[in-house]
């Protein structure tokens, strides 16, 4: 089991600042394997987020609506969809009446990949939390929030 005093070797002020700095420090590790996982499939897990995104919408959605959904907000959103729709993965539709309107689709290659993707990937990222403790986790960062 993880200890973040000794996986940085330092001490805190206090038991709300270790808190916080175990956040940041576990989110990282959470992105970063994460990312070793995805990138077998040649996508970043903002690109995976973007095409679970369209998936569950099953219809096209604007590009505002995309980033309003992201669980990372990405500043560079429009980029990491310039990569997917490169990898025909989603495509993408201008609106007739408003040229700065432009709609996004997942095409059949990109549910393809989505559903070769294990839905319990990250399984191993949680499997030393019960039930329990995942809710008690989940409300405590809510509250925080």
């Amino acid at each position: 089991m993880g200890n973040i005093a000794k996986d940085i070797n330092s001490t805190f002020e206090n038991n709300r600042i270790k808190a916080m700095l175990n956040i940041v420090y576990t989110a990282n590790w959470i992105t970063s394997r994460q990312n070793i996982f995805f990138k077998d499939y040649g996508i970043s897990q903002q690109q995976y987020n973007i095409l679970r995104i369209l998936k569950g919408a099953d219809k096209p959605l604007r590009v505002k609506t995309i980033k309003s959904r992201m669980l990372e907000r990405s500043p560079n959103a429009t980029r990491l969809m310039d990569k997917l729709c490169a990898k025909d993965l989603i495509e993408r539709f201008p609106s007739e009446n408003d040229r700065r309107v432009v709609k996004i689709a997942i095409t059949k290659t990109g549910m393809n990949l989505l559903e070769s993707i294990p839905d319990d990937f990250n399984n191993e990222i949680i499997k030393n939390l019960n039930e329990d403790e995942a809710n008690q986790l989940s409300d405590l960062l809510d509250k925080m929030r």
